[in-house]
């Protein structure tokens, strides 16, 4: 099966992430061992407090385990110097939110351009790659609105667009459609997938189990902190017997 011969890009070996919560002890991922596929579209499902958004932001380079490691293309990520790990994540990695997470007194325009700074580009090539990703993703008559002025969509499409714009190998959507009508989050949906189809590696942390089966190739279930299921690989919606 075509997903299953991609090359591994990144991997998690026994993972955990642990954290004190008053006198109890909270193992929000708790020895995870998980394979991203270069080019896969891959679904992390789970109810809230599962630990979809942890492990995201460990592989996001966000947040630093307790035990265990991570590796992107062989490199052991917890290995990499704070210069390494600063280009890991201004280059190599975009992330979306539920939250959208935009600064609220900045045009879209410039919401994506910030995505930029810290990546040595020059300002003149920022505003040329934040006008181009905007204008592919619809909203090319919005560059100059700010979050207020947008629709939910809007919003959640100017933050992929902010993640986008570095051209990252790997896309971490959290939760994108959490906050969106059923309308909006099909054309997120789509527009992931669309993405996927273009060869960005994908992984979304989802509750939403129709959103799921409607667009990635494979899904993982998350309980509290554990991988509890792998769930069957899609191919243009239809499952197969590949586990």
């Amino acid at each position: 099966m075509k997903s299953m011969t991609r090359p591994l890009w990144l991997r998690t070996v026994e993972l955990c992430r642990y954290y004190r919560r008053g006198p109890q002890q909270v193992r929000a991922v708790d020895q995870v061992n998980l394979d991203v596929k270069k080019g896969e579209f891959l679904g992390i499902v789970g109810a809230s407090g599962s630990g979809k958004s942890t492990i995201l932001n460990l592989m996001a380079g966000l947040d630093t385990p307790t035990s265990g490691h991570i590796e992107v293309d062989g490199a052991v990520l917890g290995a990499l110097s704070r210069r390494e790990l600063a280009t890991y994540r201004a280059r190599r990695v975009g992330m979306v939110f539920q939250a959208f997470n935009l600064i609220a007194h900045q045009t879209a325009l410039r919401n994506v351009e910030l995505a930029l700074y810290f990546n040595d580009t020059l300002p003149r090539e920022r505003r040329h790659r934040a006008t181009e990703i905007l204008q592919q993703l619809g909203l090319g008559d919005r560059l100059d609105h700010r979050p207020a002025d947008m629709s939910g969509g809007e919003q959640q499409r100017v933050a992929i667009a902010r993640a986008l714009v570095k051209k990252p190998e790997i896309l971490f959507a959290d939760e994108p459609t959490g906050n969106l009508d059923q309308a909006n989050t099909l054309q997120i949906g789509d527009l992931l997938a669309g993405l996927n189809d273009q060869g960005l590696t994908v992984v979304l942390a989802t509750h939403d189990l129709n959103m799921a089966r409607r667009y990635v190739h494979r899904t993982v279930r998350m309980d509290y902190g554990r991988l509890t299921e792998s769930g069957r690989a899609r191919l243009n919606g239809e499952e197969t017997g590949e586990r």
